[in-house]
């Protein structure tokens, strides 16, 4: 089964939702339905795994903390967009669980190399104009909402036609 591990965003689902709809016209996108901010992607794990899985993620120790959204931005480059994305502060914090996520399934999975902590608005399939999109990204602005960060959690991702259905699997709730 397809597993990523996530901080869940949806309680500001109505607020993305605004913001897609001001992402530039001139550009074929899927927009994302769900929001999440993805702590690790682990692919496809076996399900006799998953117990072991749930059992090393409750190791993981936070505080509870506030989340803020921060500025539009894109990846990877300016030249090859691929996804507009909602960056996240303080990132130190999310970043801190993330490490500990990294470190505690390095056994099993892959190291992240270059996280950053952010929120998927929209994959980008093809931009007629570049510079204008650019220009119409930067000038969306994003309201500092804040999310109160409690949990993170294992979620099974299921890819269909119609894009991804997510079920979760296991909350992790903060110390």
């Amino acid at each position: 089964m397809r597993l990523f591990i996530a901080i869940d965003f949806n309680e500001l689902r109505d607020y993305f939702v605004e913001l897609q709809e001001l992402l530039p016209k001139n550009a074929k996108l899927s927009l994302t339905k769900t929001f999440h901010l993805t702590l690790k992607f682990l692919g496809e794990v076996q399900p006799d795994k998953v117990n072991t899985l749930i059992d090393s993620l409750k190791k993981i120790k936070f505080e509870p903390f506030n989340a803020f959204l921060d500025s539009i931005g894109i990846f990877p480059t300016e030249n090859y967009i691929r996804v507009v994305w909602i960056g996240v502060k303080p990132e130190e914090k999310i970043i801190k669980i993330q490490k500990q996520i990294d470190e505690l399934l390095k056994p099993i999975f892959k190291k992240e190399n270059d996280f950053k902590a952010h929120i998927t608005l929209a994959r980008v399939k093809y931009i007629e104009d570049k510079k204008q999109f650019l220009q119409q990204l930067k000038n969306i602005k994003v309201e500092n909402k804040k999310v109160e960060v409690r949990n993170f959690k294992l979620i099974k991702s299921t890819l269909t036609p119609k894009g991804p259905v997510y079920e979760d699997l296991a909350v992790f709730d903060s110390d």
